[in-house]
């Protein structure tokens, strides 16, 4: 595996498990130290170990659309690694599933919050920390739920869109310095998803052309080259990662 990061600093937002813990493996395999966050403690200080412990990893917890933790965490990453040049803004949340007509305006709330304010807020904190005067990179995680109605979860889509589209703003204002980009994952393979494929996987995967649904290495790559220097002139793009499915017009 070849050392890109080496020298390098990530925050990885919602990380102890799933597309966040293998984005943030991935960038260590490859020289990175990095931050995680994520609400609970204890998977917090596992993933932690499972990166190689305090040499190659900071574990804070708090809630992702908290501002307070938000800051200690970005102060802490440039306390403790001297540096901040990549952010990985994968926290999300989908606690409602049903029609939009019936969904309660709090549920929908919070989801923007996380999904949405959280992401811009994390970036505008580590833009004021380190990248604006250094620059950087930014990744941010949408879904494919994000690019065409996705009936049961359509309000996650909206908040998926909405984040799409900020990659793409942000992309125009904080250049030429600090990229962003995006990956736009369809059914990956982690807690988040299993009601989408819990006991119905060959039937799901029945509807992609690479017949398999994705795992989180599937989205850890792209990441980790969207990150890179590889992508030094790729700003604005919301890479869709899907196994094809899309093709068909499914989510």
């Amino acid at each position: 595996m070849s050392k890109r990061f080496d020298g390098r600093v990530a925050i990885v937002t919602g990380a102890s498990r799933g597309i966040g813990l293998a984005i943030a493996e991935r960038l260590v395999s490859e020289g990175a130290k990095v931050t995680l966050t994520a609400r609970k403690p204890e998977p917090l200080a596992e993933a932690v170990q499972g990166l190689g412990g305090a040499e190659n990893a900071l574990g804070i917890a708090g809630k992702a659309d908290d501002a307070e933790h938000q800051a200690e965490a970005v102060a802490k990453t440039v306390e403790t690694f001297g540096r901040v040049d990549m952010l990985v803004n994968n926290t999300g949340i989908n606690p409602a599933y049903g029609p939009l007509v019936e969904l309660e305006h709090g549920i929908a709330r919070k989801t923007f919050e996380v999904n949405v304010l959280a992401a811009l807020a994390w970036t505008q904190q580590v833009y004021k920390a380190w990248m604006k005067e250094h620059g950087g990179s930014v990744l941010n995680v949408s879904s494919v739920a994000g690019l065409r109605p996705a009936p049961g979860i359509g309000f996650y889509g909206a908040t998926k869109a909405m984040l799409a589209y900020i990659t793409k703003d942000l992309a125009v204002e904080l250049g030429p310095d600090v990229r962003v980009n995006g990956v736009a994952p369809a059914v990956v393979k982690t807690k988040f998803a299993t009601a989408l494929y819990e006991d119905k996987e060959d039937e799901v995967a029945a509807g992609y052309p690479l017949k398999r649904l994705g795992i989180p290495a599937d989205v850890s790559g792209a990441a980790a080259f969207l990150l890179s220097d590889e992508a030094s002139w790729i700003t604005g793009q919301v890479l869709v990662l899907d196994g094809g499915v899309t093709l068909r017009g499914g989510v």
